[in-house]
């Protein structure tokens, strides 16, 4: 029987009912050691997924090879807002209530060290379609296909079952989106919209040609574990992109905002990011955050 790799768990778990995505910062002269191990501590990497920022890094005098702060895209025709984050933590479970709680804890058990900077909720919408009513994340690899896109193997440079996450809050217009005609929508993606067959005749705009992984060289997998937001009559998708490296993920920007050939991906026509972060998602071991790589 084959030794489960020590990943958080909850990367790989499909999206749950409920979740939110708190951001923080390091405070100016703290020092976040003693609150990162009790951090650790808190962490099952089920139902709390912890993200560490190149920045919160490099002020730890550790480095993880493979990390960076996200700076958008060369060439890009569209706006890639960078957010850079010390920290993150995507609470997951099926109770908003429950997931209010824990932030709430999490957060004073951080503040001496972080300031709590930005939460989105989120939520499983319709069996985890986006607002729009489309279908998130088709071509997510599973199995052992979803490990290898998304966990460094053993041997790597990274450690074994750490995951680099790209995260992106997309605000959609909705109210533009709906008043597309039916066909200018399903185009737009490239998908029928309640088959989720994809179009034959959908123009190279569209989002599944822009981001078709298999055509990369060499392919660009990711495992996606977005998730719809909203905040009174606004709302959007929060995308998060799971990977062994950055490098998928940049490859399918560069395409999607026509920093490639001059051709941006139809969904900005409707939505675009205000954020954009990159970190680091250590490993478990014992049951905890596994912080050794950083020296803590």
């Amino acid at each position: 029987m084959p030794i489960a790799p020590p990943i958080q768990p909850g990367i790989l778990e499909t999206i749950p009912a409920h979740a939110a995505y708190l951001t923080f910062q390091l405070r100016l002269g703290a020092n976040p050691r003693e609150v990162l191990g009790q951090l650790a501590e808190q962490t099952d990497g089920l139902t709390t997924v912890v993200g560490l920022g190149a920045s919160l890094v490099h002020e730890l005098g550790a480095q993880v090879p493979g990390l960076k702060s996200f700076q958008g895209i060369k060439g890009a025709q569209v706006k890639l807002p960078a957010t850079p984050a010390d920290l993150l933590i995507w609470l997951r479970g099926d109770a908003r209530g429950d997931i209010l709680a824990r932030g709430q804890t999490l957060a004073a058990l951080l503040a001496p060290a972080f300031e709590l900077e930005s939460t989105t909720e989120a939520f499983n919408h319709d069996g985890g379609k986006d607002l729009t009513g489309y279908e998130d994340g088709t071509e997510n690899p599973t199995g052992a296909d979803a490990l290898s896109a998304a966990f460094a193997p053993a041997g790597a440079a990274a450690p074994e079952g750490s995951s680099f996450l790209a995260i992106q809050r997309w605000h959609h217009q909705l109210r533009h989106f709906a008043a597309m005609p039916r066909t200018q929508q399903d185009h737009t993606f490239g998908r029928e919209r309640i088959s989720n067959e994809e179009m034959d005749d959908a123009p190279e705009s569209a989002h599944v040609k822009r981001t078709a992984q298999e055509d990369f060289e060499p392919e660009a997998f990711v495992l996606r574990r977005s998730m719809p937001w909203s905040e009174g009559n606004e709302g959007g998708l929060v995308f998060t992109a799971f990977g062994h490296s950055f490098d998928a993920f940049e490859a399918l920007l560069r395409r999607m905002s026509g920093a490639e050939d001059g051709l941006k991906d139809a969904l900005f026509t409707f939505t675009e990011p205000q954020t954009g972060a990159y970190l680091w998602c250590p490993p478990m071991h014992q049951g905890r955050l596994d912080l050794r790589a950083i020296n803590l």
